[in-house]
């Protein structure tokens, strides 16, 4: 009878280690940003900048990545202290030092003041959000409250006092962290998110010579609490006859500074923290409004308009947001695939690996064109005088990119997370945080649905943007030319009936992003054949895979009335009615 030995004791774990992803300096590494850039800027003002944007695209992985990790680090999550020690309500709210240090970055880079500095005129919009584009993965949403900043900034410069100004705006475009100054964005309450017109707030006139107000209401969501300053919709009673208006026409838009000289909260209570699914580092509170002095910030009742030139800002953050995230979540499964063997391959050595990462290639690619698209013509807007069709553009294409972009690009990031298997789902790899921060660039500042209804609103204004297919690259073409025909086809013969044209405004909105997509896909590949580009042929791919692709010139299946009722059935039973 054999005895067995038994295993022997391990004494040091000598066991496999895989050599993890590293991230490489982020603009040099990234050729679909740099070919942008080279379409979309002159060539002399894209060398003027390129040496900061390379120096940045390392601080981002180095110092900046390190503020952001300590932001993220549970410990330091924001907290709120409503009472001191004598009972006394103080509602302080505390951040990160990282979150302190963020701040101060985004004001020496100039993350705003690039933009109003208007150095390179309409370029330098581009070359603002370029840097964006850089800071945003690695600053745990830090990019929220300059999203905010830039648009409170814009809509001072458009429609503020010069007393506004010297107080205010020269401020939020400062390069000096010590005069820096963020603004909050106050327009959520429990009534209604996008439905605006249902705002409870009343704003009541204190003193007419100083144009200083009375707010009094709550505030659902409100992110950057901690900002110096906010702007905030509320609803005007009328100084002479004590009344109000109903629905969006009685709204007025105000700006108020978070705390009084003396350092008090400026009629402000924080009742709590939101608990949410991602931004954790990022405070956002439910507020309390009683008396808060506040100033009448364009004319009374023109409250939503007011708003438009924000909303156009913060919105294309909201791209760029899910962009950089999906480019950072690829930039760390790219380099993995290099790393990681299987079955006796490399990923990146593997058919369906990198079938799989070419389609999130493509993604991210689409998205990118349509959001730097989107920085140029908030730029001609900015600049150019007396520029009605890149307005209207701007005005059509921006809730189709806010819709399209984030809606794919979320998607996107979580197959990126699965490209690394079980390590992406770890929290150190990062892929999770860029995933749940990128999530809410869907729901901020409008929903799908709201965007998709916004869309069908400008159709019906016949804001029109038509797209010419390079020479270069004609059977894309063609198809962009089919895709285009379906989507006018669609609208004139199925989108009609109020209701239907409602359940038919997101496939509609998604048409038209896929579309715009390719036509700028093919700007990009015929810009590098016709300068004889090394990326020429590799954007000619690009192109050609996203303009054949099936989804691309199908036609679109109308939703109509009967359809609708049956899917109002599906999820609310077989006494739904519509």
């Amino acid at each position: 009878m054999s005895v067995q030995k038994p295993f022997p004791i391990a004494t040091s774990d000598s066991g496999f280690r895989q050599e993890p992803p590293q991230l490489k300096n982020q603009y040099l590494d990234d050729k679909v940003l740099k070919n942008i850039l080279k379409r979309l800027l002159p060539s002399s003002v894209l060398n003027d900048i390129e040496p900061d944007l390379a120096k940045f695209g390392e601080r981002v992985i180095t110092d900046i990545a390190a503020m952001g990790e300590d932001v993220e680090t549970p410990s330091n999550y924001p907290q709120l202290k409503q009472y001191d020690a004598w009972c006394r309500r103080i509602d302080e709210i505390s951040t990160a030092q990282g979150w302190k240090d963020l701040n101060d970055v985004a004001a020496e880079e100039g993350l705003i003041a690039i933009a109003y500095e208007r150095k390179y005129n309409e370029h330098s919009r581009v070359y603002q959000f370029a840097k964006q584009y850089l800071y945003a993965p690695s600053s745990a949403m830090y990019s929220c409250p300059l999203s905010m900043t830039d648009g409170a900034a814009r809509v001072i410069e458009l429609l503020g006092t010069q007393e506004m100004k010297d107080k205010y705006y020269y401020r939020l475009i400062s390069r000096d962290p010590a005069k820096f100054w963020t603004s909050g964005q106050w327009m959520t309450e429990r009534p209604g998110g996008s439905d605006v017109g249902q705002s409870e707030t009343q704003a009541e006139l204190l003193d007419e010579e100083s144009n200083t107000w009375s707010v009094s209401g709550f505030k659902w969501f409100s992110s950057a609490t901690t900002a110096n300053l906010t702007m905030l919709l509320a609803r005007t009673i009328d100084p002479k006859e004590g009344t109000i208006k109903n629905g969006s026409k009685g709204l007025s838009l105000y700006i108020a500074e978070m705390r009084q000289p003396d350092g008090q909260l400026n009629g402000v209570r924080v009742h709590r923290l939101k608990n949410k699914y991602g931004t954790k580092g990022l405070p956002t509170a439910e507020l309390q409004l009683s008396g808060m002095k506040a100033n009448l910030l364009g004319n009374p009742g023109r409250g939503v308009p007011n708003i438009a030139s924000i909303l156009n800002i913060t919105r294309i953050y909201a791209c760029l947001g899910v962009v950089c995230a999906l480019r950072r979540c690829l930039a760390i499964a790219k380099d993995f695939a290099s790393k990681r063997r299987v079955f006796n391959n490399s990923l990146d050595k593997t058919p369906l690996h990198i079938t799989t990462l070419a389609q999130l290639e493509l993604i991210f690619r689409a998205g990118a064109q349509i959001t730097f698209y989107a920085c140029q013509l908030l730029g001609r807007t900015e600049c150019i005088q007396e520029n009605k069709e890149d307005i209207a553009i701007l005005r059509f294409v921006t809730p189709i990119a806010k819709a399209y972009v984030c809606k794919i690009g979320v998607n996107a990031c979580s197959e990126a997370m699965e490209a690394l298997g079980g390590q992406g789902y770890m929290e150190e790899i990062g892929i999770g945080r860029q995933l749940r921060d990128a999530q809410v660039n869907t729901i901020w500042e409008g929903t799908t649905n709201v965007l998709a209804m916004d869309v069908i609103r400008m159709i019906r204004e016949k804001v029109n943007h038509s797209v010419n297919a390079s020479n270069h690259l004609s059977d894309a073409g063609k198809s962009v030319d089919i895709a285009l025909n379906n989507i006018r086809k669609f609208f004139t013969e199925s989108m009609q009936d109020k209701l239907e044209t409602e359940a038919n405004a997101r496939q509609f909105t998604f048409a038209l992003g896929r579309t715009l997509a390719g036509a700028l896909l093919l700007e990009q590949a015929a810009f590098g054949v016709d300068f004889n580009l090394e990326c020429a042929e590799e954007d000619i791919i690009v192109a050609t895979k996203w303009c054949n692709a099936r989804e691309f010139t199908q036609t679109l299946i109308p939703t109509n009335a009967r359809i609708i009722l049956d899917e109002a059935k599906i999820v609310f039973g077989v006494s739904a009615k519509i």
